[in-house]
């Protein structure tokens, strides 16, 4: 199994000291947390795509090009990449750069994106944003493959031996499609032969397996071998301690800080306590046995074999959130990894 750090870059006070940082500190706190991913021994490192608040990631080539800087193996993801709202040449060109400039450590998460906010800023609503996903996908990838590319579809001026550049460092890059929800989403994976993210992280495990479920079936209906199914998966929360006393103590007042935000925002909740969120969501919250126990438990369901972690402190001190990440490096990882081998990420191929 393979191991990412997330962060969609939220940017709020800490939910339990109040404490409010700059952008600009925010985002080096990103970038901080890339290179100690790459220091303890993790595969990836994935920077989201929101257009809102409390989001400041609107530029996740940025970000991912300031960590290829400073690093030099750890792979880079997005997660998700909204296709939907961009112009695939203009993504082209950006991700084709990071990819030179990150000697070829650039993987893709695509999503079609959600929240009201996109809809103002670039006029993409749901009557259309599955089609721009799709239309914006297929043409990106065209682009990655041909250094001359004639084309037309409904969402962009049309292209006629187009040459885009510069040219990417990898011949040829493996896309992720990410899905909460959306049969549309893997179907479209299934389809292209691409693999698929699952995002895992609000709902008990029932519909995410249901949505891999239906990925399995469009991938062998498309004449594909079952056994080259890429599938990976998220998680609700993390904190890993020696004993789980202390992993729930530790993270609880994260929990109820989250809660209470979630209902003075009329949100939806879905897990009303920390035992709920560690009995039945994919939160990693207690000892690395009971971690260990818990990604099994939800690896016989989805079969997955990349994993995504939170990369944010949010709640916990920097020393407590280096604690947790060494002690998943050192007692749960190295179980995980024999546990469910799994295929190579692309920069470790190269």
């Amino acid at each position: 199994m393979k191991f990412l750090l997330l962060t969609l870059i939220t940017h709020v006070p800490d939910p339990v000291t109040g404490e409010s940082k700059s952008p600009a500190a925010r985002l080096r706190e990103v970038v901080e947390t890339a290179v100690l991913a790459e220091e303890l021994g993790f595969d990836g490192f994935a920077v989201g795509e929101r257009h809102e608040d409390p989001f400041i990631s609107s530029s996740p080539p940025v970000v991912l090009s300031n960590i290829a800087a400073r690093t030099s193996h750890i792979s880079l993801f997005t997660g998700v990449t909204t296709l939907s709202l961009l112009d695939p040449v203009r993504a082209f060109e950006d991700y084709s750069t990071l990819d030179n400039l990150s000697g070829g450590r650039l993987e893709l998460i695509i999503g079609k994106g959600n929240g009201a906010a996109q809809a103002e800023l670039f006029h993409v609503t749901t009557d259309d944003q599955w089609a721009r996903n799709r239309e914006g996908y297929e043409l990106f990838r065209l682009l990655w493959a041909s250094e001359s590319v004639t084309w037309s579809g409904r969402f962009r001026p049309p292209l006629n031996g187009a040459k885009a550049l510069p040219r990417p460092l990898q011949n040829a890059i493996r896309i992720w499609h990410g899905s909460a929800t959306s049969t549309e989403s893997v179907d479209l994976a299934a389809r292209h032969g691409d693999p698929v993210f699952s995002a895992n992280v609000t709902h008990p495990i029932e519909p995410y397996a249901e949505l891999i479920r239906h990925y399995r079936e469009r991938w062998e209906f498309y004449g594909r071998r079952p056994e080259d199914a890429l599938v990976g998966a998220g998680t609700a929360g993390f904190y890993v301690a020696a004993t789980s006393q202390e992993a729930i103590a530790t993270y609880r007042p994260v929990f109820d800080a989250r809660l209470a935000a979630q209902r003075r925002a009329g949100m939806p909740v879905v897990f009303g306590s920390i035992d709920d969120l560690v009995a039945r969501s994919s939160a990693l919250i207690g000892s690395p046995e009971q971690v260990i126990d818990k990604v099994g438990r939800y690896h016989r369901e989805l079969g997955h074999e990349v994993m995504h972690l939170g990369a944010d402190a949010g709640g916990v001190t920097a020393a407590q959130q280096r604690r947790s990440l060494e002690l998943f490096q050192s007692d749960v990882a190295p179980v995980l990894r024999d546990l469910f081998p799994s295929r190579p990420l692309m920069a470790q191929t190269a």
